[in-house]
């Protein structure tokens, strides 16, 4: 055990030692700050990480222009090395519940303007409005033809055989402000909730009078409509009255033939109300997939010019969500230096770069001031250390049995000394470090 503890302890002197010796060392510091660098470095890469490769988009019903814009998308983000999966929901409740749900793996999620009770969603963000989508009124005239076979006002509606939208879609979510503001239960218009698809068969069948749908001009399930006969689009006389209650939706202007010249839809020049179609994410985005997206989404929307102008979309007006920071700079200022030069990989790489090199900058530039102070200080630790082991030698000077030993110590310090290299200014340091090393030879020629 006394052995045991004598080995120990005289491995801690060797490992003190070694340290000791180090200390001194400016190879040894200089190798500890660039490690210290590289570790630096290496946690902030980390912390940056790069966009994913796969990400997905909640929709809403394949025949839906959500749907078809999110194939847009996936086709154009697929060039750029990015898998978009488009996924077929509902409509716009439901996106707004997946995107909620941290296990549903949805990044982006397309929502109705005006639906969503933000204060439920305070991690979701705007990323852009995208397109107008108006509420369409689809109506048998034969069903009004007390009112000259004309739908005007939604007073009109009442004991009439309506379908307001399906469970879980932004049309539904929509009518119902609609009915509310105009003072109208459910019951009074003998409301269903059907999907598109079964609203146009009843429809079409006369089971139905009317059917609410919400989508914008170029959707495809508005086609769907304009071979039924006898049908016909609402116009909103109070049309002004609803957007100033409901300050979501924008007031437009379809004139006639807008949507069908071919079937003559609509048949004079209507007003409708819409709200803004938007692409909403996760706060914690990727800011590369939205510069991403955005530079697609301006391609995409080139030909969604029915009922808007061109260029007048993406947008950053009329969104429920506060917008994501660097959508903003997007929307304003166009796609970052980087990503407006080079391919967007080349671009992501090369952005989490300069990410990490400038908070580097940040610590090293002062640094960089403090130079001439840590070169005299490397100095003085390096003539400290010589001053150490003259400290032994003289103090093991009287000592015959380590006279050979002290004589080769001092040759190894005369010539590490004759060796090291100063300025004009530290020139001082080194001769009074030389003379006080040729004293210490003195005194050991004179003891033995």
């Amino acid at each position: 055990m006394l052995w045991s503890g004598h080995n120990a302890k005289k491995h801690e002197e060797t490992l003190m030692n070694f340290i000791k010796r180090q200390i001194y060392n400016p190879l040894a510091l200089a190798a500890a700050f660039f490690a210290l660098l590289i570790i630096l470095f290496g946690v902030l890469w980390i912390l940056i990480p790069p966009p994913p490769k796969s990400i997905e988009i909640a929709t809403g019903f394949p025949t839906g222009l959500y749907y078809q814009f999110g194939e847009r998308l996936k086709a154009d983000l697929s060039n750029d090395g990015v898998n978009l999966k488009v996924r077929s929901t509902g409509g716009t409740i439901d996106n707004l519940a997946l995107l909620n749900e941290p296990k549903s793996g949805v990044d982006f999620a397309m929502v109705q303007g005006g639906v969503a009770n933000v204060g439920d969603y305070p991690k979701l963000v705007s990323i852009a409005g995208m397109f107008y989508e108006p509420i369409w009124v689809w109506y048998r005239d034969g069903a009004f033809k007390s009112d000259g076979g004309q739908l005007k006002i939604l007073s009109q509606l009442k004991g009439k055989n309506v379908s307001i939208g399906n469970e879980g879609s932004g049309t539904l979510a929509l009518t119902k402000d609609l009915l509310q503001a105009s003072g109208i239960t459910e019951k009074e218009i003998s409301a269903q909730r059907l999907k598109p698809d079964e609203a146009i068969a009843k429809l079409s069948s006369g089971q139905l009078d009317a059917v609410f749908i919400v989508a914008a001009a170029e959707a495809p399930i508005l086609r769907k409509f304009y071979s039924i006969p006898g049908i016909r689009l609402m116009n909103f006389d109070q049309a002004d009255a609803y957007t100033r209650n409901l300050t979501y939706l924008s007031k437009v202007t379809v004139p006639r033939g807008l949507l069908s010249i071919q079937h003559d839809q609509p048949r004079q020049d209507i007003q409708v109300m819409a709200a803004t179609a938007t692409l909403v994410a996760h706060k914690d985005i990727n800011p590369a997939l939205v510069s991403l997206v955005l530079g697609a989404s301006y391609d995409i929307l080139k030909s969604y010019s029915r009922l808007q102008k061109v260029g007048e979309f993406p947008s950053s007006g009329g969104l429920d969500f506060p917008l994501h920071v660097d959508a903003d700079i997007y929307l304003k200022d166009g796609p970052s230096f980087l990503h407006r030069h080079l391919p967007f990989w080349t671009a992501v790489w090369a952005g989490r770069f300069v990410k990490i090199v400038i908070p580097l900058l940040v610590i090293l530039i002062p640094l960089f001031t403090y130079i001439p102070s840590a070169k005299n200080f490397f100095l003085r630790l390096k003539l400290a250390q010589v001053y150490e082991e003259l400290k032994v030698i003289e103090r093991n000077a009287q000592n015959p049995e380590l006279k050979e030993k002290n004589f080769k110590d001092l040759e190894v310090i005369e010539r590490r000394v004759g060796n090291i290299k100063v300025s004009m200014l530290d020139a001082k340091e080194l001769y009074d470090l030389k003379g006080h090393v040729g004293e210490v030879r003195g005194r050991l020629n004179l003891v033995h």
